[in-house]
């Protein structure tokens, strides 16, 4: 049985996930924001195998070295376009780790015996690699889609079309999944199409 732990950690208050394959006790943690010590104590007893990042702003990778430290066996995963010609001060991991893997479209990531699944969807607007990871009913979306909003696109690598590309792929996903964002509450695909004012309009445009 899948496990999933919710810490916010970091100046923002970022939302880092705990997926916990409780038969192995294998796990991976998605955005380790900061209070890398807060995540490790809740990884006690695990086998940490991964830490995922959704894309590579400071707040969603402020604890991830600290954790690699303390954990040599995870890999590390971050998508290219985050992590390669990026301004440092925005996208500091590159300076902080020594090495990372790169993951893009359509990639899978599985632990604990194959029984958790996890897709990689390519989801830039946000930052040229941002990505949503998506294990079975689960989209972890970083900061693509908010429970009544999306990420801001006036950073550096972010853009308004791409966005809106983005969010509508979300919002044509079939089923009613759980949206487990980078920042404030979760909500449901369902909800977020019928309410979400930038997933709407983005169901609206066409390409």
């Amino acid at each position: 049985m899948l496990k999933v732990s919710i810490l916010q950690v970091g100046p923002l208050g970022t939302n880092c996930y705990i997926l916990k394959d409780e038969a192995s006790h294998e796990a991976a943690v998605i955005d380790p924001g900061g209070d890398a010590p807060e995540i490790i104590r809740a990884l006690e007893g695990a086998k940490l195998r991964y830490i995922l990042l959704t894309h590579g702003h400071y707040d969603h990778t402020g604890g991830a070295a600290e954790l690699e430290r303390a954990f040599p066996q995870a890999a590390l995963y971050i998508h290219r376009k985050d992590l390669e010609d990026v301004d440092p001060s925005l996208f500091p991991l590159r300076t902080q780790i020594q090495g990372a893997n790169l993951y893009d479209e359509g990639a899978w990531i599985s632990f604990g015996e194959d029984r958790v699944r996890i897709q990689v969807l390519h989801t830039p607007g946000h930052s040229e690699g941002s990505v949503t990871l998506r294990c079975g009913e689960l989209l972890f979306c970083g900061d693509t889609l908010f429970a009544g909003s999306c990420g801001r696109t006036d950073f550096p690598g972010g853009s308004v079309p791409k966005m809106m590309a983005s969010l509508r792929r979300l919002g044509e996903l079939e089923g009613d999944l759980q949206v487990l964002p980078g920042h404030m509450e979760s909500s449901t695909l369902a909800a977020e199409r019928q309410y979400n004012p930038y997933l709407r309009q983005a169901m609206r445009e066409t390409t």
